[in-house]
C-alpha cells in the first residue's frame, strides 16, 4: 500500500505543505510524483493536471469577483457598522465572539447557503477587534469550518441535503437501494463528533490569549488602526444612503445566487446595483478587482490546481490499487474493515480537497466492499459519509480551509497550514472517523 501512487502522492503534498512549501507547487510535485510512480509520461501528466484545472473554473470566478464584492462592501463601511455591533454584543469576551462566528458559519450551509461568501465580508472587519480581545485565531479557523462543514454533514436542509441526495443517489448507483431519511439517522453521530471537537479546541486547546502586532494597513486599503478601533467601541454609526445600497448590493448578490445557482452572476448583480446608486464610484473599480484578486485570489488559483490534481489522482489507477490492497486487509472483521475504509477515504479525499466531490468515487468503492463485509446500508452510509466529509476540513486543498484563512491572514499572520489546516484537522477530521467507526458497527 505505501507504493500506491495515490498513498505516496498524498504523503508528499502533505510533508510538502508541513514544510510550508506553496500549497500550489505542494500540489503539482505531489500530482508529478503520483503519475511518475503510475508510469505516466511527466508530459502526460502535466497535461492532465491543466486539463482538469477546467473543473473549478466557475468556483475560481466565483471567488474573485465575490472578493471583489467583499471590497466593495468594506470600502462603503458597512461592514465596519456590523462589525461593531458585534463588538457590542461580546462586551469584552473573546469566547463569545468565536461562538458568534461559529453560529453565523452555520447558517451559511443550511439557512442562507452562501457557503463561504460570508467570509471575506464579515471577518476582516472583526479582526482587529480580535486582536484587542487577544483571541487566537485557530480557535475562530475552527469555529468557522465547523460551521462550514457540521451543518451538511448532519442536517438535511440547504447544502446539507445537497451532500445527503449524492449519498443516496450514488448507493443506488452501485446497488444499494437507501432513501434520504435514512441519511440524517445516521450522519448525526460523526456531526456530534465534531461538536465536541469544536468545544474542545475553543474551551481547552486555544482558549490562551495569543497577542498579534497591531493591524495596520492591510490589502485592502482600507482596515486600519482607526476603524479597528471605532469597531470596538460603542460610539453608535448612523447608516446612510451609501450604507443602504451597499446592503442592497449584498443582498442581490444572495438572491440571484440562489435563484440561479450562479454566484458569479450574483457578485456582479451586487457590483451592478451598488455602482447604480453610488455606493461604489465607477473609477473605483479597478481598485475593487485588484483587491477581490488580493483576497481571494489566491483559493481561486489553489481550488483550479487541486482540480487538476484530483484527475492525475484518479487518472493514475491507484484508487482502484488501494482499494484491492485494503479488501485483502480486512479479514472478515467489520472493525478492521470500518477502520480500513475510513482511512483509505481519508487518502482519497485529503488529496482531491472535496467532500461533495469524493462521494462518487467513494461509494464506488464502499458499497461493493461494505457488502462483501456484511456492512448494512445504515452502516454504509456511515462509512461513505464520514469518508467523504474529511476532505473538507484539514485538507490545504479545501475551500473549507482556503476560506477562513482568506478571512483571518488579511494582516498576513495567520498561517494556512499550521493555523487552520493542521488544528481543524486535529479537532474534525479525527473525531470524525472515530465517531464514523462508531456509527458503523452500531446500526
Amino acid at each position: 500500500m505505501l507504493t500506491n501512487p495515490v498513498v505516496v502522492s498524498v504523503l508528499v503534498m502533505t510533508v510538502l505543505c508541513l514544510l510550508k512549501l506553496n500549497v500550489i507547487l505542494s500540489l503539482i510535485v505531489a500530482g508529478l510524483v503520483g503519475g511518475g510512480l503510475a508510469g505516466m509520461p511527466i508530459d502526460e501528466t502535466m497535461s492532465t493536471l491543466i486539463g482538469g484545472m477546467g473543473g473549478n473554473a466557475e468556483t475560481a470566478l466565483s471567488y474573485i469577483l465575490l472578493g471583489a464584492l467583499a471590497a466593495a462592501v468594506q470600502k462603503t463601511g458597512v461592514a465596519m457598522i456590523l462589525a461593531k455591533k458585534i463588538a457590542s454584543w461580546v462586551k469584552g469576551k473573546g469566547m463569545i465572539l468565536v461562538g458568534i462566528i461559529a453560529f453565523i458559519s452555520m447558517f451559511s450551509q443550511n439557512l442562507i447557503p452562501v457557503h463561504i461568501a460570508f467570509i471575506p465580508i464579515l471577518i476582516p472587519p472583526l479582526i482587529g477587534v480580535m486582536n484587542r480581545l487577544k483571541i487566537d485565531r485557530r480557535a475562530v479557523a475552527c469555529a468557522l469550518t465547523f460551521g462550514l462543514k457540521a451543518p451538511y454533514v448532519a442536517i438535511p436542509a440547504g447544502f446539507g441535503l445537497i451532500f445527503h441526495n449524492i449519498i443516496r443517489d450514488e448507493m443506488i448507483a452501485n446497488g444499494m437501494e437507501v432513501a434520504t431519511p435514512m441519511i440524517w439517522r445516521v450522519m448525526w453521530i460523526p456531526g456530534l463528533g465534531m461538536l465536541l471537537g469544536l468545544l474542545v479546541a475553543i474551551f481547552f486547546t486555544y482558549r490562551k490569549d495569543r497577542e498579534y502586532s497591531p493591524l495596520q494597513e492591510s490589502n485592502l486599503g482600507i482596515q486600519d488602526d482607526a476603524i479597528a478601533e471605532m469597531a470596538a467601541t460603542t460610539e453608535d454609526v448612523k447608516m446612510t444612503g451609501v450604507h443602504y445600497a451597499s446592503l442592497v448590493g449584498a443582498g442581490a448578490a444572495l438572491v440571484i445566487q440562489l435563484l440561479t445557482d450562479s454566484l458569479p452572476l450574483g457578485a456582479m448583480v451586487g457590483l451592478g446595483i451598488m455602482l447604480v446608486f453610488r455606493a461604489i464610484k465607477w473609477e473605483d473599480i479597478d481598485e475593487l478587482i485588484q483587491s477581490g484578486i488580493g483576497m481571494m485570489g489566491f483559493v481561486a488559483f489553489v481550488m483550479l490546481v487541486a482540480s487538476g490534481y484530483g484527475e492525475v489522482i484518479r487518472e493514475t489507477g491507484g484508487v482502484d490499487l488501494l482499494v484491492d490492497t485494503a479488501s485483502g486487509m480486512m479479514g472478515g472483521s467489520q472493525l478492521i474493515a470500518a477502520i480500513i475504509m475510513v482511512l483509505v477515504g481519508l487518502v482519497v479525499t485529503m488529496g482531491i480537497g472535496t467532500s461533495f466531490g469524493t462521494i462518487p468515487i467513494l461509494a464506488a468503492i464502499y458499497v461493493p466492499l461494505a457488502s462483501a463485509t456484511g456492512f448494512s446500508p445504515m452502516a454504509t452510509i456511515a462509512l461513505i459519509g464520514t469518508a467523504a466529509a474529511l476532505g473538507d476540513a484539514g485538507s490545504p486543498a479545501s475551500d473549507s480551509t482556503l476560506g477562513p484563512t482568506a478571512g483571518l491572514n488579511i494582516d498576513g499572520q495567520h498561517d494556512h497550514i499550521w493555523d487552520t489546516c493542521v488544528p481543524t484537522f486535529l479537532h474534525f477530521n479525527i473525531p470524525i472517523m472515530i465517531f464514523g467507526i462508531i456509527a458503523a458497527l452500531i446500526f
